[in-house]
């Protein structure tokens, strides 16, 4: 994961020096989504390294690296996105750009409106995100590339539907479609785990792996889904902390930590099934079952 930091870093450093010189403006929205993939999670990306190191895939290998990288960028894209839409205060601990743009306009006595400024800026810097995402997938091979395609339109298409299931009040806290066989409708959707694996796998020439993958995938997606219920995660306010404190008793609370349980049986016994070599199914369940701790 050092090179994947290496590589993120040096990229965003390289397009600010490059623009700030030309325009200042133009390097502050750089350095607005370098800030935040400083302090992201790489959990799609470390998904990814691993199940492309489990397929056998060359440790050196240049081209995992970048899938890595633009999964992180694609991330921050869609996060900066979300938070505008949902006109959240925070990311990772830090005031998200809708909100410090908004303060900027202000604090400056620009002309126009301090709201939608800030969240013009802040569209304006996840479309930035998502283009130096495609900078770093478009040399992906075919096979790689098909599937970046796919899971970029995926989580479009799962917050759009997301969003219009919450409009409608027919959103569901409880993740059931997740236990069914991951849904749509979901703004987690197959990106989170599914996909990052079945882009590994593309990576290192394995698309033998796409079946055991993708069950492995779903299995703990729906687990991690689970917990982020249960912890009252990102996603799980509002109604689910509603449903949570009124109708979730130790009972509910204890079967839901069965259905986690059920669902990491499941993701071993795909794993037991993919013809991988023991001591990578061992490092790839644990990478996975990480997600679903307390």
């Amino acid at each position: 994961m050092r090179r994947v930091e290496t590589r993120l870093g040096g990229l965003l450093t390289q397009e600010r020096d490059r623009r700030v010189a030309a325009d200042g403006y133009a390097a502050c929205l750089v350095g607005d989504i370098g800030a935040l993939v400083r302090v992201g999670y790489r959990i799609r990306a470390a998904v990814c390294v691993t199940g492309y190191l489990a397929a056998g895939g060359d440790p050196k290998g240049a081209e995992i690296v970048d899938a890595a990288a633009a999964l992180e960028l694609l991330d921050t894209s869609h996060l900066i996105r979300h938070d505008t839409r949902d006109g959240a205060v925070l990311r990772r601990g830090l005031p998200t750009l809708h909100v410090s743009h908004a303060a900027e306009h202000e604090r400056n006595g620009w002309r126009g409106e301090s709201r939608r400024f800030g969240e013009g800026m802040a569209v304006l810097a996840g479309d930035l995100a998502l283009a130096l995402a495609d900078r770093l997938a478009v040399g992906l091979p075919q096979r790689a590339r098909s599937v970046w395609d796919e899971l970029r339109t995926d989580r479009v298409l799962g917050a759009y539907s997301e969003a219009a299931r919450a409009g409608e009040y027919r959103d569901e806290p409880w993740p059931a479609e997740c236990l069914g066989d991951c849904g749509h409708g979901c703004a987690a959707g197959w990106y989170a785990v599914e996909q990052p694996l079945l882009l590994g796998a593309a990576l290192a020439g394995r698309r033998d792996l796409d079946p055991h993958y993708g069950e492995l995938g779903r299995a703990v997606h729906a687990g991690w889904r689970l917990r982020g219920f249960l912890g009252g995660g990102q996603g799980f306010d509002g109604m689910a902390r509603l449903l949570r404190e009124v109708l979730f008793d130790q009972d509910s609370h204890d079967r839901a930590e069965l259905l986690i349980t059920e669902q990491l049986d499941r993701a071993r016994a795909a794993l037991r099934a993919a013809p991988l070599r023991a001591d990578w199914r061992a490092e790839l369940y644990d990478c996975l079952e990480a997600l679903t701790r307390p």
